[in-house]
């Protein structure tokens, strides 16, 4: 069953919140022409985000509950700061058997439960940033009362922008957010810090930042496009003796750069399950 199908026979999709991450959803949904504009409704209280959603011809909702009365499927994707003021409103949606998709970061199935009730049908999500350009990958868990449908319907949701993993142990969503939910600033903190070791060479800045965020897309690519798995495209480049095998010994000793990354991911985790309560 396509989410046009689905959605234009059973319901409408809402969007409570239409941020970067609420838009790229929507964005990628309608680019691939699997959902009808009159098959979709948000609700943002910025004038500037409902104006980006009617120029693409999507309806604007003047209060959550108008939202969540014209949908059948609502996307929670409004900041986990403000999801205590909204929830309330919309238990009695719950209780008429509305499914909600939640990408708030660190809002767990026991705190939805705790708002909408314990039979509430609720999606947990963790996209990650690069669903922006439709190249995320996001990794979901369902509540009990999801049924195998309108997991397809959620997982037709989220591949939209990328790629989509579930996983049936909710506390594996903390290394995950750990791992591809903040994984985005430590690549970009790999550009800074090759391009700035380069700069200490003598290249300028400028061509250090060119090489070094050209490198890294690239090589994203490649290893996106590729069979073979990223220690072989590794062991590709690297030619015994040469420049790249001097420049691993450094990063593959025993205090190079698996460590550092064992220890971030660990303190991402404990900082997530922190957040959660």
């Amino acid at each position: 069953m396509s989410l046009h199908a689905s959605l234009g026979t059973q319901g409408t999709l809402g969007f409570l919140g239409y941020g970067n991450m609420g838009s790229a959803i929507l964005e990628g949904l309608l680019g691939r022409h699997v959902l009808n504009t009159a098959h979709a409704v948000i609700y943002d209280p910025q004038p500037e985000r409902q104006e980006l959603a009617v120029k693409l011809g999507v309806d604007v909702a003047e209060t959550p509950e108008e939202l969540a009365r014209r949908s059948d499927f609502l996307l929670l994707a409004v900041k986990p700061q403000t999801m205590d003021a909204v929830l309330p409103d919309l238990k009695r949606f719950a209780d008429a058997g509305a499914v909600f998709l939640s990408i708030a970061a660190g809002k767990t199935l026991k705190y939805f439960s705790g708002h909408l009730g314990a039979a509430a049908r609720v999606v947990r999500a963790m996209p990650n940033t690069p669903a922006a350009v439709r190249q995320g990958i996001t990794v979901a868990c369902a509540s009990q009362g999801v049924t195998a449908a309108q997991r397809m319907r959620c997982q037709e949701l989220l591949e939209a922008v990328g790629e989509a993993l579930w996983v049936e142990d909710e506390t594996l969503m903390d290394p995950v957010t750990a791992l591809s939910g903040s994984g985005p600033a430590y690549v970009f903190l790999l550009v800074e810090a090759m391009a700035a070791a380069g700069s200490k060479l003598g290249l300028t800045p400028e061509m250090a930042m060119q090489l070094a965020r050209a490198t890294v897309a690239g090589s994203g690519e490649l290893l996106k496009q590729s069979s073979e798995p990223a220690a072989q495209l590794r062991v590709n480049v690297t030619s015994p003796g040469g420049t790249t095998a001097e420049a691993l010994k450094v990063l593959m000793a025993d205090d190079g750069i698996q460590p550092v990354f064992d220890k971030a991911l660990a303190a991402a985790t404990r900082r997530s399950k922190e957040l959660a309560g």
